[in-house]
C-alpha cells in the first residue's frame, strides 16, 4: 500500500473520529458539514499571490489550529466555563482537515495550488 493511500485512509478514520467525538459530546452530527466550507475561505489568500495563498491555506489546514482549539475548549470546560461554540468549531475544523486529506487535498506547496504534500490534485494530476 502506498504511503499516500495510507495517509488518506488515516485521515478518513480521523474524520469519522471527529464527528463521533462531537456526537458523544452532545452536539448534532451535521455541524461539521454545515461549517465545512468556512475553513476554505483561507484560500482567498491566493488573491495576494501563491506564497501568501499557500501560507494562509496551510495555516488553516494544519492540525495545530484544531489541536489548540480543542485544548482550550477542554481547559474552559474543566474550569466550568461555557465552551460550546469553541468545541463545535474545533471538532468541525478537525473534520474539515481530515476530510480534505482523505480526498487528497494536502498542504499546499508554494509552486501552485495543485501541488500538495499528498501529490498533485485537480487537472494537474492527470
Amino acid at each position: 500500500m502506498s504511503t499516500t493511500l495510507w495517509q488518506r485512509l488515516e485521515a478518513a478514520g480521523l474524520a469519522v473520529l471527529a464527528v463521533t467525538a462531537l456526537v458523544l459530546a452532545g452536539y448534532a452530527w451535521w455541524w461539521p458539514f454545515v461549517l465545512f466550507l468556512v475553513f476554505d475561505l483561507a484560500a482567498l489568500g491566493y488573491l495576494a499571490g501563491p506564497r501568501t495563498g499557500a501560507f494562509c491555506y496551510n495555516a488553516v489546514h494544519s492540525w495545530l489550529g484544531p489541536a489548540a482549539a480543542i485544548t482550550l475548549a477542554l481547559v474552559l470546560r474543566s474550569a466550568g466555563a461555557p465552551s460550546v461554540p469553541l468545541e463545535v468549531a474545533a471538532g468541525s475544523w478537525a473534520f474539515h482537515i481530515a476530510a480534505d486529506r482523505a480526498l487528497g487535498y494536502g498542504l499546499k506547496e508554494v509552486t501552485s495550488f495543485s501541488d500538495t504534500h499528498l501529490g498533485r490534485i485537480g487537472r494537474a494530476s492527470k
